[in-house]
């Protein structure tokens, strides 16, 4: 659930501070990129050298270091994070958050957080049970903030009671909880078809076209940041996943076909955004074909059309988009598609709009659904148009 979150891990000055070393070490494996901000006092409780080891990240003290002049840009370090994590959460600092203070580090990247924040206090029972305490802990919970509640048990005073750190294990279970809320495609199976098909002449040579799978892999990226169980298929290109999820890899369109067929049956989204070749040479020869006349004859014959076999193929309850690449009569050929191969959604790109097309990092598209009512996007950078993608299918998803 965390695997590529930015999280920030805010330390204050407690006894617990011991716990946020082995907090540092479950979010770095469960795949959480962590930069830790330590206090003044946490430093007597805490060294940097662990916290940084265990992070693999610098450890910020300071807004700057007094030798070399360096500063720690707060305002970037709240903008960087997608969590902010202050555990433990001392009185002290809870109070400073609550009241708007700003004379350390923590606080100040606080202030500029744009992200989620969670405390998780520790503190001597007498402590929590303050009322200026719990007035804080109102104020905060009021500001959108998110307590971790502290649990019963020895205190270091020798006292039993509440004030105890929430154990590293359960505060990574409460934040991957909050993730999983955030997920509307947790645990659905999403299959997403990118790139190019090359259709082999000899060992040599191939009919192909442009593609990059930009597209393709930009969807499925942002599939699998939705919580979707991806798997993308990929005809030849240099693209890689920012997400973990199941990549398979083919040449030509049967190797296509073949691995689309496989995982169709249990998807419950498809997206084919692959730019497969409609022709493929009748014979492959076995060996290179040598330049010995002027002039050089292919016999090609029709690939099966697959995103047409998947609309066969189609059940109940799948949701199946193709996309139309045009240069003439674009919304006419689009919608004739939707109809013909029984689609939910078709995603029309024209080559007559600069800056859409194979290879671009931008692209302009127009969506079609199966009442024929179009939506029509401005230019945008693939990762956006991705997303404006999504955003429609998770509509007839939520139907």
């Amino acid at each position: 659930m965390l695997k590529n979150k930015k999280i920030i891990l805010g330390v204050c000055g407690s006894i617990a501070a011991y716990k946020s070393a082995i907090l540092v070490r479950l979010l770095v494996k469960a795949g959480a990129n962590v930069k830790v901000i330590l206090t003044a006092d946490a430093g007597n409780f805490i060294t940097p050298l662990t916290l940084a080891t265990l992070s693999k990240n610098p450890v910020y003290t300071q807004y700057f270091e007094e030798e070399t002049g360096v500063w720690s840009n707060h305002v970037e370090l709240g903008l960087w994070a997608d969590f902010m994590v202050i555990a433990p959460a001392s009185a002290n600092t809870l109070a400073k958050m609550a009241g708007g203070l700003c004379d350390n580090l923590l606080t100040a990247v606080y202030l500029s957080a744009k992200c989620p924040v969670f405390v998780a206090p520790a503190m001597d029972l007498d402590m929590w049970k303050h009322e200026s305490t719990q007035s804080n802990i109102d104020k905060l919970l009021s500001y959108g903030n998110q307590v971790i509640k502290p649990g019963n048990g020895e205190l270091a005073s020798g006292l039993y009671g509440e004030g105890r750190m929430a154990e590293p294990e359960e505060i990574l279970t409460f934040l991957a909880n909050v993730v999983s809320a955030s997920l509307p495609l947790l645990g659905k199976k999403v299959m997403v078809t990118a790139g190019p098909t090359y259709e082999a002449i000899d060992p040599v040579r191939f009919i192909g076209n442009h593609s990059s799978g930009k597209m393709g892999f930009a969807i499925a990226d942002r599939f699998a940041s939705l919580g979707a169980d991806v798997t993308l298929i990929t005809g030849p290109t240099a693209e890689k996943s920012i997400y973990p999820l199941k990549r398979i890899d083919v040449v030509s369109a049967a190797d296509m076909l073949h691995a689309c067929k496989a995982e169709f049956s249990t998807a419950e989204i498809t997206v084919m955004s692959a730019a497969v070749a409609d022709y493929t040479p009748v014979q492959k020869a076995d060996q290179k074909i040598k330049k010995t006349s002027t002039e050089f004859s292919l016999e090609l014959k029709k690939t099966e059309d697959i995103l047409a076999t998947l609309g066969q193929l189609k059940k109940g309850g799948q949701i199946l988009v193709g996309f139309a690449l045009e240069t003439e009569n674009e919304e006419e050929y689009a919608k004739g598609k939707l109809v013909k191969k029984n689609l939910d959604l078709i995603v029309l790109n024209s080559l007559n709009d600069k800056g859409a097309g194979f290879k671009m990092d931008t692209n302009k598209i127009t969506i079609f659904n199966k009442a024929a009512e179009k939506t029509v996007f401005e230019m945008k950078s693939k990762t956006e148009v991705a997303i404006d993608i999504c955003n429609e299918i998770l509509k007839l998803a939520k139907a």
